[in-house]
């Protein structure tokens, strides 16, 4: 069978490889990140593998056009198995400088995206026989770091959200898992200091 796979924050870094990876294993992959000529970069190179590929720009802080992607998706590859919640951003600075609005932006985006996202999803997981979700966290979510309080709570939140979701969803045959990397030098983490 093959299998039907949203990923989030697909258009580059972790996200872009594990769009890669399920497309080499035969998957139908739909792209959802918010810069729509990255993503159809990444559908064209995707596309000699022989498999449909969808890329959709989409605001995952808004929660009617999630909706109406993840609505749109299903119908375009036929089902979907499995949801990846990879999409994340940074606006690191320590506490004492942090504004609200880059503290809230970054929950609005890593958490509360993944949340807007599996939502969404969640009734046709559940029709699925293969029903996967795999919410990409961090070590950062583990450990902390500083000038990351924001990061770190929305990274931290998605493993108690992980942990929630798998408790509600396993006994219908869902199951969540949750990734937690260390440092992968990607774009993101390019902007970062050598300390």
């Amino acid at each position: 069978m093959i299998r039907k796979v949203l990923i989030t924050g697909a258009s580059r870094g972790i996200g872009r490889a594990i769009a890669f990876a399920f497309a080499q294993e035969g998957a139908h992959v739909a792209l959802v990140a918010t810069n729509q000529a990255l993503l159809d970069s990444v559908a064209e190179e995707l596309a000699p593998m022989g498999r449909t590929v969808i890329a959709k720009s989409v605001d995952i802080c808004d929660g009617a056009a999630v909706k109406t992607a993840v609505d749109e998706i299903k119908k375009e590859l036929g089902g979907l198995d499995i949801v990846i919640n990879n999409a994340g951003i940074t606006r690191d600075q320590l506490l004492l400088r942090l504004k609200e609005d880059d503290f809230q932006k970054v929950l609005d985006v890593n958490l509360t995206g993944a949340y807007r996202v599996t939502k969404a999803a969640c009734r046709y997981l559940l029709k699925s026989p293969h029903g996967r979700i795999i919410n990409l966290s961090s070590i950062v979510g583990i450990t902390g770091n500083a000038g990351q309080s924001n990061y770190a709570a929305s990274k931290a939140g998605l493993i108690g959200f992980s942990k929630s979701l798998a408790q509600e969803l396993s006994s219908r045959g869902v199951t969540v898992n949750v990734i937690a990397p260390g440092f992968i030098s990607t774009d993101m983490t390019g902007a970062l200091s050598e300390d």
